[in-house]
């Protein structure tokens, strides 16, 4: 009775059903959750997680453009893509960045500096997007990857083409060269053109022609593993690779150019009369380009930059050097054109030219060789062909600074050419306003006389000597100089020239003028003409760099290399029929007949006569 009284049936059959039921209502609970949760990861949450799937599985990578090469005249490689290999890392696929870093360190030459650039470009990258870490990888250096790639998850070793250039030193200045694009170049850069691209044009043709020989990006959409290789490729849009373009330049001339200078300190550019097309462009001493592509050292870098010799700085261009007696063809033609002069008008030449009213003497040069003035009268032809400087005193004189200033600005003083390359300096071209704006100072009329010799205030670079000699050559078409001849094969059209205009007699004393200089009874560069189996027209200059005493003498041998003259000569050939404009410019080289006509006549001869079929002259 006692154990029976104990057991409550129906009590328990409660508690059964009450405990039954929180059961089924935790169960259905959870699977009320478990269909929620399904659901939001099936129905509303799907595209996140599809996307965040797909962009672990899935990439969108880019195909740099292979950059255009570059051709001289003949078809000779100037600048070409070479085969490299690039160690890169990827973020996302990297556990432990420093860890890797260091291991990759131990294994391979790996510099602060390399780490320091790859920090940079990881700033800047994009989600699973390679930042490369270095450049240039040998066969050991890849093998050495490979062995341990297992340890090394990111770590990618890509093939890719980097810029070479086989002729060195010879097309330094003319070409330029392409380098790592930096910080404040890739926040300038549209990001979707250079996605994938590591260099650019840092100077010369290589940037101004930049946006031709770049190309155009191309993209692949690719299936990847869990280590990021990749397993298939889904869809691909091909880069476009840039346009090769054909140059001006001539590698015969340009060498013969370059050689003639011996590795002084100069430069020489030659053009095309007829067209202005560039048929050399040499500064010396040049340097090796190929240093800058994918980074110079510091040791190399401040071996240029530290070089008393600066071969870093472009001459050809940048160069800015008093013109000298080169400008005296052009004065003579200005005081033709004013009627200031004849053929036949003679000026007295004691070898020394004062201003009315003052005891100053402006000297002749040639004082120090003859004692004396080129004659007791000097017309223009004899002014021209001797150098002699009391004339174009005299002449500048009677002309005034603004005046003569006005008529030389055409020939292409003063101004940029155009020319297209970069970094191209103005050179200066005086006159009363100019002095006034850049100095706050007035004109005195001893300036006007120094100018009357290519001295004094006025500048020219050797690129706007040899447009004004082009000038001279072709009776006043000027041209804008330019390099670039075709772009894929197809010429490109030119600029159609403008006309300086003045009397066609005039044109013919002042060039029957320069025709003396070389073959002429006493021409300044006689010695130079010696042999030609051709006709040429040309005008020596010395600049002075440094001022001597009134009655002093020059003694080249007594001043510092530095400071002794410069030599300067123009010149064009054949003369009846002008295939070839040139200027050359060597600095401390002492007087332009003996130092610079010989170089214009190396670069004539090259042009007019040796291997002629070859250069196309």
């Amino acid at each position: 009775m006692a154990a029976q009284a104990l057991k409550d049936q129906s009590f328990e059959a409660r508690i059964f059903r009450a405990r039954t039921g929180l059961v089924l209502l935790l169960v259905v609970s959870l699977l009320s959750l478990l269909l929620v949760r399904y659901f939001s990861l099936q129905i509303t949450q799907h595209k996140i997680y599809q996307t965040e799937s797909d962009r672990n599985r899935l990439q969108l990578q880019p195909l740099p453009p292979k950059r255009g090469l570059i051709y001289d005249r003949n078809g000779v490689l100037l600048a070409e893509n070479r085969p490299s290999f690039v160690l890169s890392l990827v973020i996302e696929r990297t556990p432990d960045l420093e860890e890797t870093l260091a291991r990759l360190q131990g294994m391979l030459d790996i510099s602060a500096a390399d780490i320091e650039k790859f920090m940079q470009r990881k700033s800047r990258r994009r989600p699973y997007e390679a930042v490369p870490l270095r450049f240039r990888l040998d066969e050991s250096e890849r093998s050495q990857l490979a062995v341990n790639r297992f340890v090394l998850p990111g770590v990618v070793v890509e093939a890719t083409l980097v810029r070479y250039y086989p002729q060195g030193e010879l097309f330094s200045h003319a070409l330029g060269y392409v380098g790592r694009i930096n910080q404040a170049e890739e926040a300038e850069l549209d990001e979707a053109d250079y996605r994938g691209t590591n260099h650019i044009g840092k100077i010369g043709i290589e940037k101004y022609y930049e946006e031709l020989l770049h190309g155009q990006v191309g993209y692949q959409n690719v299936e990847t593993n869990a280590l990021g290789r990749v397993l298939r490729v889904l869809e691909r849009t091909d880069p476009v690779p840039g346009a090769d373009i054909t140059l001006s330049l001539d590698i015969g001339l340009q060498r013969t150019a370059y050689e003639a200078l011996s590795g002084r300190r100069g430069a020489v550019v030659a053009l095309d009369p007829n067209t202005g097309s560039v048929l050399a462009l040499v500064s010396t001493p040049g340097f090796d380009t190929n240093l800058f592509v994918n980074g110079i050292s510091n040791r190399d870098y401040s071996a240029l930059r530290e070089s008393p010799d600066l071969p870093l700085f472009n001459r050809a261009i940048q160069g800015q050097y008093p013109p000298g007696s080169t400008v005296k063809p052009i004065f003579g033609l200005a005081g033709l054109s004013y009627g200031l002069v004849t053929a036949e008008t003679k000026i007295a030449d004691p070898g020394w030219f004062t201003l009315p009213g003052q005891t100053r003497r402006f000297r002749d040069w040639t004082l120090r060789v003859r004692g004396g003035g080129h004659g007791s009268a000097v017309d223009l032809r004899q002014a021209v062909e001797e150098s002699c400087d009391v004339y174009f005193y005299d002449l500048a004189y009677r002309m005034g600074i603004d005046r003569l200033s006005a008529y030389t600005a055409p020939f292409g003083f003063g101004v940029a050419s155009g020319i297209d390359t970069t970094h191209e300096r103005r050179g200066i071209l005086p006159s009363r306003q100019w002095k006034r704006d850049v100095r706050n100072e007035p004109w005195y009329v001893g300036e006007t006389v120094n100018v009357g010799i290519g001295q004094g205030h006025m500048l020219a670079t050797p690129l706007q000597l040899a447009v004004a000699t082009a000038m001279l050559a072709s009776r006043g078409q000027h041209y804008r100089p330019q390099m670039l001849s075709a772009v894929g094969g197809v010429p490109v059209a030119r600029e159609a020239p403008t006309q300086f205009e003045a009397k066609a007699d005039d044109w013919a004393v002042v060039q029957d003028a320069m025709y003396a200089v070389f073959h002429g009874e006493h021409g300044s560069a006689r010695a130079a003409a010696r042999g030609a189996d051709y006709i040429m027209a040309g005008k020596s200059g010395t600049a002075q760099v440094v001022g001597i005493a009134q009655d002093a003498e020059y003694d080249a041998e007594a001043l510092s290399e530095g400071n002794r003259d410069h030599g300067l000569f123009i010149a064009y050939a054949p003369y009846a029929a002008p295939q070839i404009a040139v200027a050359v410019v060597v600095e401390n080289g002492g007087g332009g007949s003996t130092v610079a006509a010989p170089i214009a006549r190396a670069v004539m001869d090259a042009w007019l006569t040796i291997d002629e079929a070859v250069s196309g002259g």
